[in-house]
């Protein structure tokens, strides 16, 4: 099963930094998942297909489609139970 978490934000996002510690540590604890950053200035249309709205927006998905989302800046605990579900 292949988990991905995809990370939508934007450089001149605030909270977007306050993200970013929490997910280069998970990156570090889960290297079978596959984090991908996308930077919505440069990718709307991916922006718009994932229908991404607010920054910065979390999407955990797995083979099956996607498993969570969250919007705002998340804790570790909640993003690691999304990746659990997804079969990381």
């Amino acid at each position: 099963m292949t988990v991905r978490l995809l990370d939508f934000y934007a450089d001149w996002c605030g909270p977007c930094k306050t993200q970013d510690p929490i997910l280069d540590d998970l990156e570090a604890d889960y290297e079978e998942v596959s984090f991908e950053k996308v930077d919505v200035d440069e990718k709307q249309d991916v922006a718009n297909q994932y229908q991404v709205r607010s920054l910065p927006t979390l999407i955990i998905e797995n083979d099956d489609g996607i498993v969570d989302r969250f919007v705002g800046v998340t804790q570790r605990e909640d993003i690691e139970d999304a990746l659990k579900q997804a079969g990381a």
